[in-house]
């Protein structure tokens, strides 16, 4: 079926879309468990997973049970909800900022949960009192503010809203790199950086349960509002006519997505691109209407980041490289090719 049958055609051709979305997204989790150090077989991965969840009792190595089972199942599973959500944030900020370029990452609010987090981590702000997650969030939410200062609020055009993210980005990203030069060990200064760049190797099924919650009602909620979203795509006076409170709506979106980021930013680290790259393939898939676009970002988003984390772990050897950096080296291309298609014609 190809996708302009789906965009062009009903639900069931979307639904059709999603169902073969999450097939394979099945098959990227069964192939992230089994691919490793120690390579496992996706027939002994689905009988340690039947397994932990009491569908069967079939016997099998028990190192090979607890390596699929405690370690590499709550990596994928949380790799694929961090892809989603992060989908979820770029169609939401492009709706808001009428920007195909507005995604948490560029906008500089990873760059100010990471900020946070690594406050909590190094610094200790707030121990005690203040969860990693919370420091991610007021990190967040800090960015969001001033992004909005440096563009005027909605006064600006989207452009104006970009270079303000770009130079927030900055501010923080200076911010992070100075408190983990000059408060931390050198040890604990590379472990930090590197978490910085993309990291799913210390997730387990905890980090998995909380961002499954977070994820799944900011799914919920953007669907409720998916026509506020629509409308917000032929600007804020529009939005208005239509009925919707825009203010209201805007901060509550905007406090959604840096939740959704921090959430993220705080188990993984900073990972770019993925917001930006997802919503314009989902828009090609389904459509720009929101109540099928928000699905199918999410589940792109899911598969897209298994993916990058298999390939993370296998493209070097006998080592591990930052998720950021695969997922770089395919949003920037990307970036590229919107700045091209957006140009001002002669």
């Amino acid at each position: 079926m190809k996708p302009a049958h789906i965009r062009e055609g009903g639900g069931f051709g979307v639904l059709l879309a999603l169902a073969l979305g999450l097939v394979v997204l099945s098959f990227a989790v069964a192939l992230a468990t089994a691919i490793g150090d120690y390579r496992i077989p996706l027939l002994t991965v689905l009988h340690a997973v039947t397994n932990g969840l009491g569908l069967s009792t079939i016997e099998i190595p028990r190192i090979e049970s607890s390596i699929v089972w405690d370690m590499r199942l709550s990596r994928a599973l949380v790799a694929a909800l961090a892809g989603a959500g992060l989908a979820l944030c770029g169609a939401i900020l492009q709706a808001l900022l009428r920007n195909p370029l507005a995604e948490p990452f560029v906008l500089g609010v990873s760059a100010g949960a990471s900020t946070g987090a690594v406050a909590v981590i190094i610094l200790g702000i707030g121990a005690g009192g203040l969860s990693l997650s919370m420091g991610a969030f007021a990190g967040a939410f800090a960015a969001f503010a001033l992004v909005a200062l440096l563009s005027n609020g909605a006064t600006s055009g989207p452009n104006h809203t970009i270079l303000a993210g770009v130079a927030a980005s900055q501010l923080f990203n200076a911010l992070t790199s100075y408190i983990v030069t000059t408060s931390g060990s050198a040890q604990q200064a590379r472990d930090v950086m590197f978490w910085l760049l993309g990291s799913f190797g210390g997730v387990r099924w905890p980090d998995f349960y909380l961002l499954l919650v977070v994820v799944t009602l900011g799914l919920a909620l953007c669907l409720w509002i998916a026509r506020s979203l629509d409308a917000f795509t032929f600007g804020d006076e529009d939005a208005a006519a239509l009925g919707v409170p825009v203010a209201r709506v805007r901060l509550l979106l905007f406090g959604l997505t840096a939740l959704m980021t921090a959430a993220i930013v705080s188990m993984v680290g900073a990972i770019g691109f993925v917001g930006l790259v997802v919503p314009h393939v989902a828009r090609y898939v389904v459509g720009p209407m929101h109540l099928r676009l928000l699905p199918a970002c999410a589940v792109i988003g899911a598969v897209f980041m298994v993916l990058a984390d298999i390939v993370s772990r296998v493209i070097v050897p006998q080592q591990t490289i930052p998720i950021g950096v695969v997922t770089a080296l395919v949003g920037v291309p990307f970036f590229a090719i919107i700045l091209y298609r957006g140009r001002p014609r002669t």
